[in-house]
């Protein structure tokens, strides 16, 4: 018998076991994924951004800032709420700062989008989507300026697989007047 028949035979049974043993990577609360990742894209992070607007508000005051998310054209994020509960809705969180009240973000109107990977037709959000965020100021708040820390949690799906999630990080020029 041939003395390389062995080699061969053992090189066969291992790529056969490679080949077996790959499995794709699993995100919880995603849906199917296709085959191929979109070229260059690693997480959410890589399709939105999120900016903010400066704020100014009297002491004792009120005013409604902006967050913008700008998500890449193809792309869409799931809306607050989302559609079904294992869905990861956008969600705006912020940091404190003295003499600020942050009350509960206001979400834009979701658009409805029918997917191949679900039976009914999603909540999501496309294009620039701002979410209004409302702040307070005591009225013995110290005037001057400040930095309010501001965190988006989005997961951004096209028409096949979504995305790891991924929190935005931006900030918000605050002042009191």
């Amino acid at each position: 018998m041939n003395r390389a028949f062995p080699v061969i035979c053992s090189l066969v049974v291992s790529f056969a076991l490679v080949g077996c043993s790959r499995t794709r990577p699993s995100v919880a609360n995603v849906a199917p994924s296709s085959p191929s990742p979109a070229p260059g894209i690693s997480s959410s992070a890589d399709i939105v951004k999120a900016q903010s607007t400066a704020a100014s508000i009297p002491a004792g005051g009120s005013v409604n800032a902006t967050v913008t998310l700008s998500i890449s054209s193809g792309f869409h994020v799931n809306a607050n709420p989302a559609t079904f509960s294992y869905l990861i809705s956008t969600q705006v969180t912020t940091g404190t700062i003295p003499g600020i009240t942050v009350a509960k973000p206001t979400y834009p109107v979701a658009v409805k989008r029918k997917f191949q990977f679900a039976n009914e037709p999603l909540a999501v959000y496309e294009g620039d989507a701002q979410v209004r965020l409302p702040l307070h100021a005591a009225k013995d708040a110290a005037k001057g300026a400040r930095t309010l820390p501001v965190y988006v949690r989005v997961q951004a799906c096209d028409h096949e697989q979504c995305f790891p999630p991924a929190t935005l990080t931006t900030t918000m020029a605050v002042e009191v007047k």
